[in-house]
């Protein structure tokens, strides 16, 4: 009872391990010093847009709940004005 049974782990699923759970750091909003989303801002939309026209979620583009709203209604309201395209061209 002495030896301990050491198991071998392999790198590869330490490598997955650390990806999976990474650093535990929160994400920090991108939007944090912005007061109030302007649909007006296109340029500062397309960020947020994946190459296919679609919103990005939060958990990627490491937006509040709050600032992600409103990052939505911006962007739907700047694609009814037709200063962004709802699809990809």
């Amino acid at each position: 009872m002495g030896n301990k049974l050491r198991l071998k782990v392999s790198s590869r699923l330490v490598k997955k391990k650390n990806k999976r759970f990474g650093a535990n750091t929160k994400k920090q909003c991108r939007l944090a010093s912005v007061d109030f989303v302007d649909y007006k801002d296109a340029e500062m939309l397309k960020n947020f847009l994946t190459e296919r026209g679609k919103i990005l979620p939060s958990r990627i583009s490491g937006n509040c709940a709050k600032k992600q709203r409103q990052l939505t209604a911006a962007i739907k309201l700047s694609r009814t004005m037709a200063l962004i395209p709802y699809c990809a061209s």
